[in-house]
Protein backbone atom coordinates (compact mmCIF):
# COMPACT_ATOMS: atom_id res chain seq x y z
CA UNK A 1 0.00 0.00 0.00
CA UNK A 2 1.08 3.89 -0.95
CA UNK A 3 1.86 5.86 2.48
CA UNK A 4 2.41 9.72 1.78
CA UNK A 5 1.86 10.62 5.27
CA UNK A 6 3.70 9.41 8.56
CA UNK A 7 4.14 10.62 11.89
CA UNK A 8 7.25 10.00 14.06
CA UNK A 9 9.14 10.56 17.15
CA UNK A 10 12.98 11.00 17.17
CA UNK A 11 14.66 11.46 19.97
CA UNK A 12 18.61 12.50 19.54
CA UNK A 13 21.22 11.25 21.90
CA UNK A 14 22.21 12.41 25.42
CA UNK A 15 25.60 14.11 25.91
CA UNK A 16 28.29 12.16 28.14
CA UNK A 17 29.02 13.34 31.50
CA UNK A 18 32.56 14.70 32.08
CA UNK A 19 35.04 12.20 34.12
CA UNK A 20 36.05 13.42 37.63
CA UNK A 21 39.65 11.92 38.04
CA UNK A 22 43.01 13.19 39.05
CA UNK A 23 46.13 11.52 37.97
CA UNK A 24 47.32 8.64 40.34
CA UNK A 25 50.25 6.95 39.47
CA UNK A 26 53.59 5.43 41.28
CA UNK A 27 55.75 8.73 42.53
CA UNK A 28 53.58 11.12 41.29
CA UNK A 29 51.63 11.33 44.67
CA UNK A 30 49.59 14.56 43.19
CA UNK A 31 49.07 14.46 39.33
CA UNK A 32 46.52 16.75 39.26
CA UNK A 33 43.03 16.21 37.63
CA UNK A 34 43.00 14.34 34.01
CA UNK A 35 38.97 13.72 33.74
CA UNK A 36 37.95 13.85 29.75
CA UNK A 37 34.93 15.31 28.43
CA UNK A 38 32.09 12.95 27.84
CA UNK A 39 31.14 12.62 23.88
CA UNK A 40 28.66 14.27 21.81
CA UNK A 41 25.28 12.81 21.62
CA UNK A 42 24.02 11.28 18.09
CA UNK A 43 21.84 13.09 15.73
CA UNK A 44 18.81 12.13 13.82
CA UNK A 45 18.96 13.34 10.22
CA UNK A 46 16.26 12.61 7.47
CA UNK A 47 18.14 11.90 3.39
CA UNK A 48 16.27 12.04 0.41
CA UNK A 49 16.62 8.90 -1.11
CA UNK A 50 15.54 8.84 -4.66
CA UNK A 51 15.24 5.11 -4.42
CA UNK A 52 12.52 5.26 -1.98
CA UNK A 53 8.90 5.61 -3.81
CA UNK A 54 6.80 6.46 -0.35
CA UNK A 55 6.95 6.46 3.36
CA UNK A 56 6.29 2.45 4.33
CA UNK A 57 9.50 2.01 5.50
CA UNK A 58 8.90 4.09 8.74
CA UNK A 59 5.36 2.71 9.23
CA UNK A 60 6.37 -0.32 11.38
CA UNK A 61 8.49 1.86 13.74
CA UNK A 62 7.47 5.26 15.33
CA UNK A 63 10.04 6.40 17.63
CA UNK A 64 13.50 6.67 16.62
CA UNK A 65 16.46 6.78 19.18
CA UNK A 66 20.18 8.06 18.70
CA UNK A 67 22.57 6.67 20.90
CA UNK A 68 23.83 8.57 23.69
CA UNK A 69 27.42 10.16 24.28
CA UNK A 70 30.29 7.82 25.91
CA UNK A 71 31.42 9.25 29.19
CA UNK A 72 34.76 10.88 29.55
CA UNK A 73 37.39 8.58 31.75
CA UNK A 74 40.97 9.68 33.56
CA UNK A 75 44.34 10.49 31.69
CA UNK A 76 42.29 12.58 29.48
CA UNK A 77 40.81 10.10 27.77
CA UNK A 78 37.25 11.52 26.04
CA UNK A 79 33.60 9.69 25.89
CA UNK A 80 33.01 8.50 22.20
CA UNK A 81 30.46 10.59 20.16
CA UNK A 82 27.17 8.68 20.14
CA UNK A 83 25.88 6.94 16.76
CA UNK A 84 23.46 9.16 14.72
CA UNK A 85 20.36 7.65 12.78
CA UNK A 86 19.87 8.21 9.44
CA UNK A 87 16.57 7.71 8.08
CA UNK A 88 15.88 7.54 4.31
CA UNK A 89 12.34 9.03 2.95
CA UNK A 90 11.37 9.56 -0.69
CA UNK A 91 12.39 12.99 -2.83
CA UNK A 92 9.75 15.26 -2.16
CA UNK A 93 9.17 14.78 1.47
CA UNK A 94 8.23 17.56 3.48
CA UNK A 95 8.57 17.47 7.44
CA UNK A 96 6.19 19.33 9.93
CA UNK A 97 5.77 19.99 13.56
CA UNK A 98 3.37 19.32 15.84
CA UNK A 99 2.27 22.81 14.95
CA UNK A 100 1.95 22.24 11.26
CA UNK A 101 5.06 24.69 10.46
CA UNK A 102 7.48 24.17 7.78
CA UNK A 103 10.39 22.38 9.04
CA UNK A 104 12.07 21.53 5.99
CA UNK A 105 11.24 20.36 2.50
CA UNK A 106 13.88 17.69 0.89
CA UNK A 107 12.98 18.41 -2.37
CA UNK A 108 15.87 17.05 -4.23
CA UNK A 109 18.06 13.86 -3.57
CA UNK A 110 20.40 13.81 -1.30
CA UNK A 111 19.05 16.40 0.59
CA UNK A 112 19.54 16.39 4.26
CA UNK A 113 17.65 17.69 7.46
CA UNK A 114 19.07 16.87 11.11
CA UNK A 115 15.15 16.84 12.62
CA UNK A 116 17.03 16.07 16.12
CA UNK A 117 20.09 17.50 17.34
CA UNK A 118 22.52 15.35 19.83
CA UNK A 119 23.29 16.93 23.72
CA UNK A 120 26.82 17.97 24.36
CA UNK A 121 29.09 16.42 26.10
CA UNK A 122 30.31 17.58 29.53
CA UNK A 123 33.73 18.41 29.95
CA UNK A 124 36.09 16.55 32.70
CA UNK A 125 37.07 18.14 35.94
CA UNK A 126 40.89 19.15 34.28
CA UNK A 127 38.83 21.57 32.00
CA UNK A 128 38.45 23.44 35.27
CA UNK A 129 41.96 23.67 36.59
CA UNK A 130 43.30 26.81 37.00
CA UNK A 131 46.37 28.45 38.62
CA UNK A 132 44.17 29.24 41.99
CA UNK A 133 42.19 26.37 41.36
CA UNK A 134 44.49 23.36 40.74
CA UNK A 135 42.02 20.41 42.00
CA UNK A 136 38.67 20.95 40.99
CA UNK A 137 36.37 18.31 42.44
CA UNK A 138 33.60 18.70 39.77
CA UNK A 139 32.78 17.56 36.64
CA UNK A 140 29.88 18.40 34.31
CA UNK A 141 27.30 16.09 33.23
CA UNK A 142 25.81 16.25 29.83
CA UNK A 143 23.48 18.01 28.02
CA UNK A 144 20.04 15.90 27.07
CA UNK A 145 19.32 15.09 23.42
CA UNK A 146 15.95 16.83 21.85
CA UNK A 147 12.87 15.04 21.32
CA UNK A 148 10.29 15.99 18.69
CA UNK A 149 7.16 14.77 17.10
CA UNK A 150 6.90 15.21 13.71
CA UNK A 151 4.85 14.46 10.27
CA UNK A 152 6.21 13.87 7.43
CA UNK A 153 3.87 14.18 4.35
CA UNK A 154 5.28 13.13 0.77
CA UNK A 155 4.64 15.54 -2.61
CA UNK A 156 5.52 13.28 -5.21
CA UNK A 157 8.24 14.89 -7.28
CA UNK A 158 7.07 14.29 -11.13
CA UNK A 159 7.48 15.79 -14.47
CA UNK A 160 3.95 15.18 -15.15
CA UNK A 161 0.72 14.32 -13.45
CA UNK A 162 -2.88 13.30 -14.74
CA UNK A 163 -6.02 14.95 -13.49
CA UNK A 164 -9.44 14.29 -14.29
CA UNK A 165 -12.88 13.58 -12.97
CA UNK A 166 -13.45 9.66 -11.71
CA UNK A 167 -13.59 6.92 -14.18
CA UNK A 168 -12.05 9.16 -17.25
CA UNK A 169 -9.42 6.58 -17.92
CA UNK A 170 -6.48 7.80 -16.23
CA UNK A 171 -4.68 4.92 -15.21
CA UNK A 172 -5.62 3.41 -18.85
CA UNK A 173 -3.90 6.33 -20.47
CA UNK A 174 -0.68 5.62 -18.10
CA UNK A 175 -0.47 2.27 -18.92
CA UNK A 176 -0.43 2.91 -22.43
CA UNK A 177 2.19 5.83 -22.24
CA UNK A 178 4.51 4.29 -18.78
CA UNK A 179 6.09 1.12 -17.74
CA UNK A 180 3.19 1.56 -14.77
CA UNK A 181 0.84 -1.16 -14.46
CA UNK A 182 -1.91 0.43 -12.28
CA UNK A 183 -5.24 -1.34 -11.54
CA UNK A 184 -8.15 -0.71 -14.65
CA UNK A 185 -11.59 -1.32 -13.84
CA UNK A 186 -14.78 -0.12 -15.53
CA UNK A 187 -16.27 2.03 -12.20
CA UNK A 188 -15.34 5.23 -10.16
CA UNK A 189 -11.88 5.32 -8.25
CA UNK A 190 -10.49 2.17 -9.45
CA UNK A 191 -7.57 4.16 -8.56
CA UNK A 192 -7.37 4.62 -4.89
CA UNK A 193 -2.95 5.21 -4.17
CA UNK A 194 -1.02 7.52 -6.67
CA UNK A 195 1.16 6.03 -8.97
CA UNK A 196 4.43 6.47 -10.97
CA UNK A 197 5.56 5.78 -14.13
CA UNK A 198 8.03 6.31 -16.40
CA UNK A 199 8.00 7.35 -20.22
CA UNK A 200 10.96 6.86 -22.12
CA UNK A 201 11.62 8.26 -25.62
CA UNK A 202 13.73 6.51 -28.54
CA UNK A 203 16.61 8.97 -27.86
CA UNK A 204 16.87 7.37 -24.29
CA UNK A 205 15.43 10.21 -22.17
CA UNK A 206 12.67 9.64 -19.53
CA UNK A 207 9.70 11.65 -17.93
CA UNK A 208 8.17 10.83 -14.79
CA UNK A 209 3.98 10.75 -14.75
CA UNK A 210 2.02 10.79 -11.77
CA UNK A 211 -1.50 9.01 -11.83
CA UNK A 212 -3.78 10.28 -8.67
CA UNK A 213 -7.22 8.97 -8.01
CA UNK A 214 -10.25 10.69 -9.34
CA UNK A 215 -10.69 14.52 -8.43
CA UNK A 216 -14.79 15.38 -7.70
CA UNK A 217 -16.66 18.59 -6.94
CA UNK A 218 -15.40 19.79 -3.90
CA UNK A 219 -12.07 18.73 -3.79
CA UNK A 220 -10.40 21.88 -2.85
CA UNK A 221 -12.19 21.95 0.21
CA UNK A 222 -11.15 18.24 0.98
CA UNK A 223 -14.13 16.26 0.10
CA UNK A 224 -13.07 12.59 -0.98
CA UNK A 225 -9.78 13.23 0.11
CA UNK A 226 -9.26 15.89 -1.83
CA UNK A 227 -6.49 17.90 -0.25
CA UNK A 228 -4.27 15.01 0.07
CA UNK A 229 -4.82 14.14 -3.39
CA UNK A 230 -3.87 17.43 -5.12
CA UNK A 231 -0.65 17.75 -2.84
CA UNK A 232 0.78 15.21 -5.18
CA UNK A 233 0.10 17.65 -8.19
CA UNK A 234 2.24 20.34 -6.20
CA UNK A 235 5.31 19.72 -8.02
CA UNK A 236 4.54 18.98 -11.24
CA UNK A 237 5.75 20.56 -14.47
CA UNK A 238 3.01 20.00 -16.74
CA UNK A 239 -0.94 18.66 -16.05
CA UNK A 240 -2.15 16.50 -18.25
CA UNK A 241 -6.10 17.17 -17.98
CA UNK A 242 -8.05 13.78 -18.89
CA UNK A 243 -11.82 13.79 -19.87
CA UNK A 244 -14.26 11.10 -20.92
CA UNK A 245 -14.94 12.98 -24.46
CA UNK A 246 -17.67 10.10 -24.87
CA UNK A 247 -20.81 12.03 -23.25
CA UNK A 248 -20.11 15.00 -25.02
CA UNK A 249 -19.46 17.54 -22.49
CA UNK A 250 -15.86 17.78 -22.28
CA UNK A 251 -16.21 21.52 -21.84
CA UNK A 252 -18.06 21.22 -18.32
CA UNK A 253 -15.70 18.21 -17.08
CA UNK A 254 -13.17 20.51 -18.04
CA UNK A 255 -14.79 23.21 -16.22
CA UNK A 256 -15.37 21.18 -12.90
CA UNK A 257 -11.56 19.99 -12.21
CA UNK A 258 -10.15 23.37 -13.22
CA UNK A 259 -12.73 25.50 -10.58
CA UNK A 260 -10.94 22.91 -7.95
CA UNK A 261 -7.62 23.13 -9.04
CA UNK A 262 -7.63 27.05 -8.34
CA UNK A 263 -9.81 26.91 -5.45
CA UNK A 264 -6.92 24.86 -4.23
CA UNK A 265 -4.04 27.32 -4.82
CA UNK A 266 -0.41 26.50 -4.91
CA UNK A 267 0.01 27.62 -8.31
CA UNK A 268 -1.97 24.19 -10.09
CA UNK A 269 -4.57 27.12 -11.99
CA UNK A 270 -1.45 28.47 -13.31
CA UNK A 271 0.05 25.38 -14.91
CA UNK A 272 0.49 24.52 -18.12
CA UNK A 273 -1.81 21.36 -19.70
CA UNK A 274 -2.26 19.11 -22.35
CA UNK A 275 -5.79 18.45 -22.94
CA UNK A 276 -6.49 14.60 -23.27
CA UNK A 277 -10.26 13.24 -24.90
CA UNK A 278 -10.07 9.94 -24.00
CA UNK A 279 -12.66 7.09 -25.49
CA UNK A 280 -12.13 8.41 -29.02
CA UNK A 281 -13.25 5.05 -30.39
CA UNK A 282 -16.64 5.44 -28.53
CA UNK A 283 -17.49 8.52 -30.35
CA UNK A 284 -18.52 8.96 -34.22
CA UNK A 285 -16.67 12.08 -34.86
CA UNK A 286 -14.02 13.88 -33.11
CA UNK A 287 -15.08 14.45 -29.58
CA UNK A 288 -16.18 18.63 -29.43
CA UNK A 289 -13.87 20.96 -27.36
CA UNK A 290 -14.02 24.50 -27.12
CA UNK A 291 -12.21 25.77 -24.81
CA UNK A 292 -10.00 28.80 -25.03
CA UNK A 293 -7.13 29.04 -23.00
CA UNK A 294 -3.67 30.06 -22.87
CA UNK A 295 -2.86 27.51 -20.20
CA UNK A 296 -3.72 24.79 -22.70
CA UNK A 297 -1.06 23.65 -24.90
CA UNK A 298 -2.24 21.32 -26.75
CA UNK A 299 -5.53 19.19 -27.43
CA UNK A 300 -5.03 14.84 -27.70
CA UNK A 301 -7.62 13.03 -29.18
CA UNK A 302 -7.14 9.21 -28.21
CA UNK A 303 -8.02 5.99 -26.98
CA UNK A 304 -6.89 4.20 -24.79
CA UNK A 305 -8.78 0.25 -25.85
CA UNK A 306 -7.72 0.73 -29.21
CA UNK A 307 -4.49 2.87 -28.69
CA UNK A 308 -5.49 5.71 -31.36
CA UNK A 309 -3.61 8.42 -30.96
CA UNK A 310 -1.23 7.66 -28.30
CA UNK A 311 2.10 7.46 -29.72
CA UNK A 312 1.30 11.42 -30.79
CA UNK A 313 0.73 11.88 -27.37
CA UNK A 314 4.01 10.61 -25.78
CA UNK A 315 6.40 12.08 -28.28
CA UNK A 316 4.07 15.82 -27.33
CA UNK A 317 5.01 15.22 -24.04
CA UNK A 318 8.72 15.13 -24.40
CA UNK A 319 8.46 18.36 -26.83
CA UNK A 320 5.42 20.34 -24.31
CA UNK A 321 6.33 19.76 -20.56
CA UNK A 322 8.89 22.45 -19.51
CA UNK A 323 12.84 22.00 -18.90
CA UNK A 324 13.52 21.08 -14.89
CA UNK A 325 14.56 24.37 -13.41
CA UNK A 326 18.46 24.31 -13.23
CA UNK A 327 19.72 23.05 -10.28
CA UNK A 328 23.68 22.99 -10.45
CA UNK A 329 24.41 26.58 -9.02
CA UNK A 330 22.05 26.26 -6.39
CA UNK A 331 23.07 22.72 -5.19
CA UNK A 332 26.81 24.07 -5.13
CA UNK A 333 25.33 26.58 -3.03
CA UNK A 334 23.55 24.26 -0.30
CA UNK A 335 25.25 22.77 2.64
CA UNK A 336 25.24 19.79 3.72
CA UNK A 337 23.16 20.11 6.01
CA UNK A 338 20.00 22.10 5.73
CA UNK A 339 18.58 22.77 9.03
CA UNK A 340 15.13 24.85 9.01
CA UNK A 341 13.83 24.01 12.56
CA UNK A 342 11.74 27.48 13.36
CA UNK A 343 12.95 28.03 17.17
CA UNK A 344 16.02 27.02 18.07
CA UNK A 345 16.47 24.77 21.38
CA UNK A 346 15.99 26.80 24.70
CA UNK A 347 19.33 26.47 26.59
CA UNK A 348 18.60 26.01 30.38
CA UNK A 349 19.57 28.87 32.37
CA UNK A 350 21.81 26.80 34.74
CA UNK A 351 23.86 23.46 34.79
CA UNK A 352 24.55 20.55 36.72
CA UNK A 353 27.96 19.77 37.56
CA UNK A 354 29.25 16.41 39.44
CA UNK A 355 31.17 16.31 42.16
CA UNK A 356 32.81 13.73 43.92
CA UNK A 357 30.14 14.50 47.15
CA UNK A 358 27.60 14.65 44.38
CA UNK A 359 26.12 16.91 42.42
CA UNK A 360 26.41 21.15 41.88
CA UNK A 361 23.32 23.33 40.50
CA UNK A 362 24.92 26.13 38.95
CA UNK A 363 23.39 29.19 37.33
CA UNK A 364 20.09 30.19 37.92
CA UNK A 365 18.42 28.13 40.65
CA UNK A 366 15.08 26.39 38.48
CA UNK A 367 11.96 25.61 40.26
CA UNK A 368 11.40 22.34 42.17
CA UNK A 369 9.90 20.21 39.17
CA UNK A 370 12.31 21.78 36.71
CA UNK A 371 15.42 20.95 39.28
CA UNK A 372 14.39 16.94 39.62
CA UNK A 373 13.78 16.45 35.79
CA UNK A 374 17.24 17.90 35.64
CA UNK A 375 18.87 15.94 38.21
CA UNK A 376 17.05 12.62 37.08
CA UNK A 377 18.78 13.10 33.86
CA UNK A 378 22.08 13.45 35.37
CA UNK A 379 21.49 9.76 36.72
CA UNK A 380 21.16 11.19 40.76
CA UNK A 381 20.61 8.68 43.20
CA UNK A 382 18.95 7.98 46.76
CA UNK A 383 21.24 9.87 48.95
CA UNK A 384 23.12 11.54 47.00
CA UNK A 385 24.19 15.17 48.05
CA UNK A 386 23.17 18.41 45.84
CA UNK A 387 24.16 21.59 46.80
CA UNK A 388 22.10 24.11 45.63
CA UNK A 389 23.28 27.61 46.09
CA UNK A 390 24.53 27.58 49.56
CA UNK A 391 22.34 24.42 50.69
CA UNK A 392 23.09 21.08 50.79
CA UNK A 393 20.58 18.68 50.09
CA UNK A 394 20.44 15.30 50.63
CA UNK A 395 17.79 13.44 47.28
CA UNK A 396 15.42 12.03 48.49
CA UNK A 397 13.13 10.94 45.27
Amino acid sequence: MFHDRVRIVVRSGRGGDGALSFRREKYVPKGGPDGGDGGRGGDVTLVADPSLRDLSSLRGRRVFVADRGGSGRGARKHGADGESVELGVPVGTQVRGTDDRLVADLAHAGARVVVARGGTGGRGNARFATPTRQAPRFAETGLPGEEHELELRLKLVADAALAGLPNAGKSSLLRRISNATPKVADYPFTTLQPVLGTVEAPDGSQLTVADVPGLIEGASDGVGLGHDFLAHLERARLLLHVIDASDGDADARFATIERELSLYGAGLAERPQVVVLNKADLTPGPAPFSVDDPRILAVHRVSCATGAGIEGLRRALFALCPAAPELVEAEAQLPEFLDYRPTPPRRRPFRVLRTDRGYRVVGDVPDEEELEEALRGAGVRRGALVEVGDEELEWQP
